[in-house]
């Protein structure tokens, strides 16, 4: 037993020192949410990941022939007009740069964006969170080099909750745009609607002692101002509820909500469609984010009977199924992938179109016992 107990020691002894480097080396970064999810979402397929053995060592997106050129944009192509814009408005299909390995490598992040650009796709949705700001502003780069106008390139980035409060979202938006290359950024939106932690994630907010529905307001005080200037060309919302909706829109002369981005599939509770009927009645857009299934349930919604009867039935595949579904429904999706024949698929939603008893079929998913399962946040409850 003394051997084993001094073994036992020295383990305990060597874990604890582990986990106070994780926590110290997580801390050490301006966002350590960000670097968290930068080292997890690659260990869970089992690659190492760029922020600890560096960039440009994943195999993923392939690069892009130095001949490539721009193809033609998608012919039936749809836009969301945007309140209080007078542009073209918001691609409805966009790519999400989030919450998968390839985003996390700069060089295949740029990769992937170049790819979208060059394949037809106009909208590139980032964050501060996902720390590849400037690998995204060197694809835009190289797109506008190889011929494609920066003004119809859409991007959108988010402020994350530790840079809420009036004060430090001044500062924050115009590095953002520093970060980014971009002399404007076309969508800002709020990514939570308060800090979950004022230990973890604190603001100037949670230390100055401002509750969570007047912080919402003095940060969208903030970006109304960064719109008025024309660093930003619309703001919005991510995650947000009805309540949470209704603190930002009572701001005075505080600026339109262009936007609120959501997790939205077939699977989500009626909770979440509720949301979405409140923002189209109040000319706010919706973005869903997740839209097939989520990084967790992808494979669960795939594999669904309804949605593969119907795939099969108009020569598509049930990904495409569950993207054209939102987008009848007036809705943005930003599905992720770094694959340029994943993304060929997603931009070939336009094509075709789901029927009223297709649209009822998957509508009704969301009754079914196993849309229990799908794992769902609910925003509802947050402060």
């Amino acid at each position: 037993m003394g051997v084993v107990g001094f073994l036992v020691g020295r383990f305990v002894t060597v874990l604890v020192i582990f986990v106070a480097l994780t926590v110290g080396w997580l801390a050490s970064s301006e966002l350590a949410v960000g670097r968290l999810f930068a080292v997890v979402i690659p260990l869970t397929k089992g690659i190492m990941p760029p922020e600890i053995v560096g960039h440009g060592h994943m195999v993923g997106t392939p690069v892009v022939p130095d001949d490539a050129t721009a193809q033609p944009r998608p012919i039936h192509e749809v836009f969301l007009s945007l309140p209080g814009g007078s542009d073209r408005g918001m691609p409805a299909v966009g790519l999400g740069m989030c919450c998968r390995p390839t985003a996390y490598d700069d060089v295949l992040v740029r990769r992937s964006v170049l790819w979208y650009l060059l394949l037809g796709g106009r909208h590139i949705d980032g964050a501060h969170l996902y720390l590849n700001h400037a690998a995204i502003g060197q694809a835009i780069r190289d797109a506008v080099q190889r011929g494609i106008p920066r003004e119809e390139i859409f991007v959108t980035t988010k402020l994350w909750p530790s840079h809420f409060g009036y004060n430090k979202t001044l500062e924050m938006i115009p590095r953002f745009a520093t970060e980014l290359g971009l002399e404007y950024i076309d969508l800002v939106l709020m990514h939570m609607p308060s800090s979950p932690s004022a230990w973890f994630m604190p603001n100037d907010c949670t230390r100055a002692g401002i509750d969570a529905p007047t912080c919402r307001q003095e940060t969208w005080k903030a970006l109304s101002e960064m719109r008025a200037q024309g660093i930003v060309r619309h703001v919005g919302v991510s995650n947000f509820a009805i309540s949470h909706l209704q603190d930002v829109a009572a701001v005075p002369n505080g600026a339109p909500i262009a936007n609120n981005q959501i997790q939205y599939s077939p699977f989500v509770p009626q909770s979440v469609h509720d949301i979405v009927a409140y923002c189209q009645a109040h000319n706010i857009t919706v973005t869903a984010y997740s839209p097939l299934g989520g990084l967790v349930d992808q494979d669960r919604a795939a594999a669904t009977q309804a949605l593969q009867y119907i795939a099969d039935a108009h020569g598509v595949k049930v990904q495409q199924v569950m993207l054209r579904w939102a987008l009848q429904k007036n809705l943005a999706v930003i599905p992720g992938t770094g694959n340029p024949d994943h993304m060929k698929e997603n931009l070939a939603i336009y094509d075709f179109q789901l029927t009223d008893a297709d649209m009822q079929a998957i509508d009704g998913l969301k009754f079914n016992a196993e849309a229990e399962k799908f794992l769902h946040m609910d925003i509802n409850t947050w402060a």
